[in-house]
């Protein structure tokens, strides 16, 4: 069913007219079914009708647990098989680049970090040599003939001085062979897209470049306690990434920073103190932010930034769920819509897979 739309925007200039309510509102809020206790982390749209989304089911039983995948055809959500005897567990990435090319990357219950690639017909696991036990990958990005998968891991160095380090990792695979580099400093990285990786040193914000094939640390504002999970790129002159400050347990606040094609910026926003998880974009300029807001729990949140503005956007609150955790939103081309994935928590600390659409009539997902 629609759910009504609310707004908390940043105070506009002068001249501007507020924006009316009717151009863009939640349409309908929905599931992909997975089975109980089950999560969903990423979602990549090719089409209105070619939808990716990756996750976890039965998340609090350690013994039944295991990633799934689940691919929307423009009626309905379906599990993709994944044929592999060893068994996938929580799958944190997923991208496409094309309908017969489709790349995720979690944790394998073997301790080593899954990689699978497939089609509607199934998914294959993909081992990369130099991947080992205890190594974690969050995010993946594709491209024909090229994927790129990033997170962390002990540093490969034999320098004794640098045993102990977390470094992150850059694993790409192209042309049947796979690479693994590791950052030259410390840190990891949770996402990646169009040659733009993005994470944390421990203490600060992390964005790395690729520049031919090395990856290099970019200049980025001095913000303490920074951190980044997820970037979106619109070409060599603007992207987006966002996280969050972390000051404390219980004290985060959202970042969010703009590339311009020279520099990264820090950009206002809105009075929140919502997590920031995932954003996308319509190779326009305009992005949308999904995420979870404490202090409005029960309620989907969303943030859509223009033009260095960015505007809170919040679902109605449904029955039965005492919060919504939206990990990751897409775009869907031709439509104008963005579907954000993630999910509800109950009263009895049940988690229920949420999807949630964002944008013009007709373009939401409907219960099959």
């Amino acid at each position: 069913m629609a759910t009504p739309l609310a707004w908390s925007q940043v105070t506009p200039a002068a001249h501007a007219e507020p924006r009316p309510a009717s151009v863009e509102a939640w349409q309908h809020s929905t599931s992909a079914r997975l089975i109980a206790d089950g999560s969903l982390s990423d979602v990549a749209a090719l089409s209105a009708d070619d939808v990716w989304a990756v996750g976890q089911q039965e998340i609090w039983d350690v013994w039944k647990n295991r990633g799934t995948i689940r691919h929307w055809d423009g009626a309905r959500w379906a599990e993709v098989a994944i044929r592999d005897a060893s068994g996938a567990g929580n799958l944190r990435g997923v991208a496409a680049a094309s309908s017969s090319d489709v790349w995720a990357v979690g944790d394998g219950h073997d301790g080593v970090p899954y990689i699978a690639h497939g089609d509607v017909n199934g998914f294959d696991r993909v081992r990369a040599p130099g991947l080992w036990a205890g190594d974690w990958l969050g995010g993946v990005d594709a491209r024909p003939g090229r994927v790129v998968a990033v997170g962390r891991g002990k540093t490969r160095d034999p320098d004794p001085k640098k045993k102990d380090w977390t470094v992150g990792l850059i694993v790409t695979g192209q042309g049947g062979r796979w690479t693994v580099q590791e950052t030259d400093i410390e840190g990891a990285l949770y996402a990646v897209s169009e040659g733009f990786a993005v994470g944390d040193t421990g203490s600060q914000p992390l964005i790395m470049h690729e520049v031919g094939e090395t990856w290099k640390a970019m200049p980025v504002p001095d913000v303490p306690g920074g951190y980044l999970r997820d970037v979106q790129v619109d070409g060599g002159k603007r992207a987006m990434a966002v996280g969050g400050v972390y000051h404390g347990p219980s004290d985060v606040e959202p970042l969010v920073m703009s590339w311009d094609g020279k520099h990264w910026r820090r950009v206002p926003l809105p009075g929140t103190d919502a997590r920031l998880y995932g954003v996308t974009g319509d190779g326009k300029g305009r992005y949308w932010i999904s995420g979870y807001d404490p202090s409005h729990e029960t309620e989907p949140f969303m943030m859509r930034c223009e033009k260095g503005d960015c505007e809170i956007i919040r679902g109605a609150a449904a029955e039965g769920r005492n919060s919504v955790r939206l990990q990751a939103v897409t775009y869907l081309p031709g439509k104008g819509a963005v579907w954000a994935v993630g999910h509800a928590v109950d009263a009895a600390d049940r988690y229920t897979d949420v999807v949630e659409t964002f944008g013009p009539g007709g373009s939401s997902p409907k219960d099959s």
